[in-house]
């Protein structure tokens, strides 16, 4: 049975088609797999595992039937969910990973990440990061009633779409020798990575060894993909939405 591998579905309550398709995806696609991988942001916003909005409690109680029917669900933070947590995994059944994970597929070791790290050159946005990323940080910050969060996440929202318009295309992608240093520093030759919404399948020569590099598709209404990993390889999946 495959291993499915997805990232960057962004769940809002604003986008419902993307919500729709992610369900189905977990009733019917999921469920003929061994393992599920979501590599980050599968949330747009999460400000904490007691929001009381209806989508997180909809998508935890959605992944706790494919987990009971045996498929094993592993979850990697992303630079949109970093606050979710032990309670949501609890009531999910879901398995929080590092980081940076090292997974054997087909007898190979292969590196996990969102990909954030690896987008060195955006400065600004590392420095950002290292912020929310302080576990002191984001104590003050669940410390705050839930309607200061969300004001908070939709203003953080707003100032990273603004800001991402105004950089040049290079500096929000990943930097190729931060790759290689990141897989040699694992020793791996494959990768999975999602977050930079450029869906592709790289392939090079990394100290005269073949390497791979897969970066995972975000979600919209009309563009979705997994990527399968089985016996006959890997390849990317597109996902049609409910009733197509």
């Amino acid at each position: 049975m495959p291993a499915l591998f997805i990232s960057d579905l962004h769940l809002d309550p604003a986008r419902p088609a993307v919500t729709a398709s992610f369900l189905d995806f977990l009733e019917r696609r999921a469920r003929r797999a061994a393992a599920l991988y979501i590599l980050g942001d599968l949330f747009e916003a999460w400000i904490g595992d007691d929001d009381d909005q209806a989508l997180g409690k909809t998508v935890a109680a959605a992944l706790r039937t494919l987990t009971d029917a045996g498929v094993a669900v592993s979850f990697l933070h992303g630079n949109r969910d970093f606050l979710l947590g032990q309670r949501f995994a609890a009531a999910s059944g879901i398995r929080l990973l590092p980081e940076s994970v090292v997974i054997e597929l087909a007898g190979q070791p292969v590196l996990l990440l969102h990909g954030d790290t690896l987008c060195i050159d955006d400065i600004a946005y590392q420095t950002f990061r290292a912020k929310v990323r302080n576990p002191a940080w984001q104590g003050q910050i669940l410390a705050l009633p839930l309607t200061q969060r969300r004001a908070l996440a939709s203003q953080l929202r707003e100032t990273s779409q603004q800001a991402t318009r105004q950089k040049a295309a290079d500096i929000t992608d990943v930097n190729p020798d931060e790759v290689d240093r990141v897989m040699r520093a694992h020793g791996v030759q494959r990768l999975i990575h999602g977050h930079t919404h450029r869906p592709a399948i790289h392939q090079w020569l990394l100290d005269d060894q073949p390497s791979t590099r897969v970066v995972l598709s975000d979600w919209d209404d009309d563009r979705a993909n997994a990527l399968c990993c089985d016996d006959a390889g890997w390849r990317l999946e597109p996902l049609l939405p409910p009733g197509t």
